[in-house]
């Protein structure tokens, strides 16, 4: 019996002290060479991985980030103006390698994105990209983003649900081509915020 507690209580002490990290970046220049180890705050216990590419004309950017998160899941986005790959794993300091590029290659999906004249845009899916999504807010106007996005990360609980109006659905072109007043790079900001922070 005393054998027992000696083990648990020797098993507690070297968990008590282990806290959940991840890596953490964020870099403009498309790498994460310069990432941290951060211990993830109460309630973080997943580690996540970003890479957007965004395109506005001519001016292409990417970005890689790095960081803890509640809930995540693996899988891309695509709102047409940019794409997200997001990689999600549930290991201590599991996010040490760079989410991959997002796909380019179409996967025979339709799906409505916006810009900001209208959201009647049709765009080809890519990837796992196999849902179309629609996220509305407010802010002085009605805005809305629309796009393909991978299923798993409909499913997440923390990616979709919480986010006001957003609404996943399966057939070609389902989120429909209403359009919308827009303050539309104020909601893809917002929208992909939410997705980072929470």
């Amino acid at each position: 019996m005393d054998l027992q507690i000696s083990v648990f209580l020797l098993f507690v002490l070297f968990t008590a002290g282990h806290s959940f990290s991840c890596y953490e970046c964020m870099n403009m220049t498309g790498s994460c060479a310069n990432q941290k180890l951060k211990t993830c705050p109460s309630g973080s216990s997943k580690c996540m991985s970003l890479t957007t590419v965004a395109q506005v004309g001519d001016i292409t950017a990417k970005v890689k980030t790095k960081l803890c998160a509640a809930d995540c899941a693996s899988g891309s986005m695509n709102i047409g103006m940019g794409r997200t790959s997001f990689a999600c794993c549930n290991t201590d300091q599991c996010n040490v390698q760079d989410a991959p590029d997002p796909s380019n290659v179409p996967n025979g999906k339709k799906c409505y994105s916006c810009d900001e004249k209208s959201c009647s845009n049709m765009m080809s899916c890519t990837g796992s990209e196999d849902r179309c999504f629609t996220a509305t807010g407010g802010f002085g106007s009605l805005t809305a983003v629309k796009g393909c996005v991978s299923k798993s990360i409909c499913d997440a609980q923390a990616s979709f649900k919480d986010v006001q109006g957003a609404s996943c659905c399966e057939g070609n072109l389902c989120n429909g081509a209403k359009s919308v007043t827009q303050s539309f790079l104020f909601l893809c900001c917002s929208l992909l915020s939410f997705i980072l922070l929470h």
